[in-house]
């Protein structure tokens, strides 16, 4: 065999691995417990204080903010909007919206600029639960400014961590897909993202009501929707612990985890995103913020990266292409077919669950060559400087912020 046709075999054998030993990461069967199954009483419901931190998002306030004000929660439950210095009038739009759709009462308040080493988004949530915790509320609802949840939203979430001893509840809100850019580019998002992180490990021993006691192997949250018990998050520190993050929402859930507390995520059904991304600059810049600082901005972590999707995404079509063209011999171009198989059929349970055309299944390793090129458009940001630039703040490289 050539060499093209040992490094398909390679591929091949890789995609069988992911396929069977990655904790079945392409399922999508992860879903928030059922309300009805829980052994919980539910006469007696906790408080919740809904956290939502909010920089320049007047253009979907009006989508998401009046869907947490509706909430249909029997308990005690408020909204604390914390603006981050926004320029777009979004605390006085905030303001605007309780008065038009009443619900759930609404505190708007305003930390200042962020201290030095804290980010943006976990300065504005130190501020919001610290206005929270005034109230002594049992369960913290962080979610973004622009996700959008069905009236009982809140309630499947705290039901399900109340019922089950779950300390950390996170759903990964179902994105926006309308344009052609995000039909191609953003189920990827979650598959890639399941992929590093399969639920099914995060989830051992929590959130189906038939624990069994095993050992997480990976850790992660969404950071648009997640139920956090208070004395979990007083416990673990949370955000003074995380406050140097970028990837928050994985740093939160494994401060949970240090902490002693159980975590569960999984797909949402009724939580979405209603922020657009029409093109692929904005899709871009969305991946390309923060993709190195997920490698801990290591050389050697993003030569690996690129050697791995070019070994499991790049490879099988290269090799499929390389043999009709007769540039490659008969082992490469079938192992290249089967990996690129294999891969596809991966890929069809979340395009199923985004409702998208299965014809996008063979186009992953476009995306994955997109996302590659994303990753290394982050790193060379990094090095000029520039690092995970949102919403008019750059984050280089956080330092540590003073105790308090």
């Amino acid at each position: 065999m050539g060499t093209l046709a040992w490094i398909a075999v390679v591929s091949l054998a890789v995609w069988l691995w992911l396929l069977l030993g990655q904790g079945f990461f392409w399922r999508t069967d992860q879903r928030l417990p059922r309300r009805e199954a829980a052994p919980w009483a539910y006469d007696d419901w906790p408080s919740v204080a809904i956290v939502v931190p909010a920089r320049d998002e007047a253009a979907v306030l009006p989508e998401s903010l009046p869907s947490l004000l509706r909430q249909s929660y029997p308990g005690e439950a408020e909204v604390i909007l914390v603006d981050d210095g926004s320029t777009d009038g979004t605390g006085a739009l905030a303001h605007e919206l309780s008065e038009r759709y009443g619900g759930l009462p609404l505190t708007v308040a305003s930390p200042g600029e962020p201290e030095h080493g804290w980010t943006g988004k976990l300065w504005a949530l130190r501020h919001g639960i610290a206005l929270a915790r005034a109230g002594d509320p049992e369960y913290l609802l962080l979610t973004d400014a622009d996700i959008a949840h069905e009236p009982d939203s809140l309630s499947d979430l705290v039901a399900a961590a109340h019922a089950h001893g779950i300390d950390l509840v996170s759903q990964m809100a179902r994105l926006r897909v309308a344009t052609l850019w995000e039909r191609l580019v953003v189920p990827a998002f979650v598959y890639f993202f399941a992929q590093l992180y399969p639920f099914r490990w995060i989830n051992r021993g929590a959130g189906d009501g038939k624990a069994d006691g095993g050992r997480a192997l990976a850790t992660a949250a969404a950071g648009g929707c997640v139920l956090l018990r208070t004395s979990t998050a007083v416990r673990a520190g949370i955000p003074w612990s995380v406050r140097q993050s970028l990837i928050d929402d994985v740093a939160v859930a494994r401060a949970v985890r240090r902490a002693g507390g159980r975590v569960w995520l999984g797909l949402a059904e009724r939580v979405d995103s209603v922020r657009p991304y029409p093109r692929l600059a904005d899709l871009w810049h969305m991946v390309s913020r923060s993709a190195y600082a997920q490698l801990r901005h290591s050389p050697v972590l993003l030569a690996g990266t690129v050697a791995g999707l070019s070994l499991v995404y790049l490879v099988p079509p290269v090799a499929v292409f390389a043999g009709v063209c007769g540039a490659g011999d008969a082992v490469a171009r079938w192992a290249g077919l089967a990996a690129w198989a294999v891969m596809a059929g991966t890929y069809v349970p979340i395009l199923r669950y985004y409702r998208q055309t299965l014809w996008l299944a063979p186009l992953l390793p476009v995306t994955a060559l997109l996302y590659l090129l994303m990753t290394v458009d982050s790193a060379l940001r990094h090095y000029r400087g520039r690092g995970a630039a949102w919403k008019g703040r750059t984050y280089a490289r956080p330092e540590a912020a003073p105790d308090r």
